[in-house]
């Protein structure tokens, strides 16, 4: 049996200079840098430096149409071509390197890596062969965060297959204990928080407030954890002042020894601005890094070429194919110099616009003037699309007199106070960290407290959405914010 039916698709196609432009808007300026830099090396047509185009535009112009062959570009998937596979490394971090107009480079300390450090360590012991290879297992089977999260029967089995070791756990908690937990930083080694803090208690001159930490650690962590302090004063028969030193010096320890190395092969990176916002007599002044308006024109001794072409008498087969070749390259230059210019309007334009609508903010710093804004305001003032402007904001950087911050740290969105009008959930936030840090800590308030006292300020938020954003804070629940 046939059936007709009728099927309407909706497809979006871009160009491949499309495609390219938004990649290009989207390029922090360090990655941006690097495409200049790639292209001018890919194309002889193209160059940096001022120059004057007259001359090129007419000897171009007499040919833009000499062999011209068009080329119809294919279906492009768009998400093929904004999610690569190989992801460049600027995506992979907030950050981006390009300096002001004065370059200043920051030397870093080469440095070895957190286990190559621990390595070195075990030549400081006086370990026999199968020793040395044990404790080198252990230590590659430690995390970034410096803890051995694997079994030791699980140690046993790896030795066995990998080294030709056989050996009893007994052996290897024994290289443990005597050996890998007494590498620096104090702490390595350990096979989860309650004995990575331990081990650094122990390491510690003893004391009174040290020793009543390492027995409440070893005999009542749970209740440490969910701080029941109560519980803690009767078991351990001490005052409020020895518990409160003892938990001083647990609160010193470090939960992540790992993280700890010096020369880590994790370099904290800099984050340099894309623009700059300052305030001159009252106003605010908008500046693009200068690094985002490069100055580029076509080559000159590639008109020079075409103009060769134009005088000559007789036209062979190779000449036509050079000038073919010629005119491909001043084709992409004249479209890189157009893109780019189209970039820094994109951009500047972008910027401008929120620097416009977060005014009050940016001339107080004040989180309270910070106005509602999404993605769409902008979009429809600058009449682009939504896309274009999230491109800007994700992964732009913006100095401002109250610090460097990221384009989409202007953003929030909205909600209705008790006279309905629009405030951004920026200013909430702000204002529910601000309680928090008032409160008691020996009673900490509950959501549903803090949701009560919110109403009460003007703000008609829900108990769960108190949670959320508390969370979004990085805020604990009531319960491990209790104090002494």
């Amino acid at each position: 049996m046939l059936k007709q039916s009728l099927n309407l698709k909706l497809s979006q196609k871009l160009s491949p200079q499309q495609i390219q432009l938004m990649k290009m808007i989207q390029m922090p300026t360090q990655a941006f840098e690097q495409k200049l830099k790639q292209e001018i090396e890919e194309n002889p047509a193209l160059e940096s430096g001022k120059e004057q185009e007259e001359a090129f535009e007419d000897n171009y112009d007499d040919y833009a149409d000499e062999g011209n062959d068009s080329i119809e570009a294919d279906d492009i998937n768009i998400d093929e071509y904004l999610s690569d596979d190989d992801i460049p490394s600027y995506k992979l971090q907030a950050n981006n390197y390009a300096a002001d107009d004065e370059e200043k480079e920051v030397p870093y300390a080469g440095g070895i890596s957190f286990h190559q450090s621990l390595i070195n360590q075990l030549n400081t012991f006086s370990l026999g062969d199968e020793e040395y290879i044990i404790a080198e297992f252990l230590v590659g089977s430690i995390n970034d965060n410096g803890y051995l999260r694997r079994d030791s029967i699980d140690i046993v089995d790896d030795l066995a297959f990998t080294q030709n070791i056989f050996v009893e756990e007994k052996k290897v908690d024994d290289v443990l204990y005597r050996v890998v937990q007494k590498l620096e930083p104090t702490g390595v080694g350990a096979r989860d928080l309650k004995e990575c803090l331990i081990i650094q208690l122990k390491s510690k001159p003893f004391t009174r407030s040290i020793a009543l930490a390492i027995r409440m650690l070893e005999l009542s962590f749970d209740a440490f954890v969910k701080k029941h302090y109560q519980k803690l004063l009767t078991k351990y028969e001490v005052s409020e002042e020895e518990l409160k030193d003892a938990i001083k010096e647990i609160s010193k320890l470090n939960p992540k020894p790992g993280g700890a190395v010096v020369g880590n092969s994790k370099i904290a990176a800099q984050v340099v601005p894309d623009f700059t916002i300052r305030i001159s007599e009252g106003e605010l002044e908008l500046l693009l890094n200068s690094r985002n308006a490069p100055d580029l024109h076509v080559s000159r001794e590639y008109n020079n070429m075409l103009k060769g072409y134009k005088e000559a008498k007789v036209k062979t087969k190779s000449q036509k194919d050079a000038v073919l070749f010629i005119k491909q390259k001043l084709d992409s230059a004249k479209w890189f110099i157009d893109a780019i210019k189209q970039r820094q309007q994109t951009l500047m334009l972008t910027m401008s616009t929120i620097m416009k609508m977060q005014k009050e903010y940016l001339l107080t710093g004040d989180e309270g003037k910070l106005k509602p804004m999404i993605l769409k305001d902008v979009a429809e003032k600058i009449d682009m699309d939504i896309s274009t402007v999230s491109r800007v904001a994700n992964s732009k950087y913006c100095a401002t007199p109250y610090g460097t911050k990221l384009v989409k740290e202007f953003f929030s969105e909205s909600m209705k106070n008790d006279l309905g009008e629009d405030i951004s959930t920026r200013e909430i936030k702000s204002i529910l960290k601000t309680v928090i840090d008032e409160e008691n800590k020996k009673k900490p308030l509950t959501d549903d407290k803090l949701s009560s006292l919110l109403k009460d300020k003007g703000y008609l938020i829900a108990r769960r959405t108190v949670a959320k954003y508390r969370e979004q804070l990085d805020i604990p629940v009531a319960r491990l914010r209790k104090e002494i």
